[in-house]
């Protein structure tokens, strides 16, 4: 699987290496400020028409700062989610700032629950981006957290 944010005159041309080699590629959204794929619904209007190897990596932090929610977001388009790009951030709004997972706004108890209810099967990561200088403990805490959730709710 290739993860990418391809522009949309080169969406028929992946589309084609898609089925050529037999590929998944993931489409990344990157939140409010992106002129491309902002929120998982625009890459979903972009792809939902074709081959079903063509999905999204959904960005749950850059979800949520475009004011969806990432539990309605695997709802929605939980078919075609083929990875996750795992963080919390401190608002539902375009100048959030990242956090550890557990002490944003992020609801995870619905997310999880809707990932198990979307019998996700895809890929997951963790992205810690608050402190760039002593990222571990904050990467040590998101994952913890998030592992603690998904056990409690199996």
């Amino acid at each position: 699987m290739i993860v990418g944010v391809p522009n949309y005159e080169l969406l028929d041309y992946t589309e084609q290496k898609v089925k050529e080699y037999n590929i998944r590629i993931a489409i990344h959204n990157h939140g409010p400020e992106d002129k491309l794929y902002p929120s998982p619904k625009e890459v979903y209007e972009q792809i939902k028409n074709r081959d079903e190897r063509v999905g999204l990596c959904l960005d749950i932090g850059h979800t949520q700062r475009t004011g969806l929610s990432p539990a309605d977001a695997v709802k929605a388009y939980g078919k075609r989610i083929f990875d996750l790009h795992i963080k919390d951030v401190t608002a539902a709004e375009k100048d959030a700032k990242a956090i550890e997972v557990g002490r944003g706004i992020i609801d995870f108890k619905a997310f999880v629950t809707a990932l198990y209810k979307a019998k996700f099967k895809g890929l997951a990561s963790i992205e810690f981006e608050k402190d760039m200088t002593e990222s571990l403990p904050g990467i040590a805490e998101s994952v913890g957290y998030f592992r603690g959730i998904a056990h409690a709710l199996a």
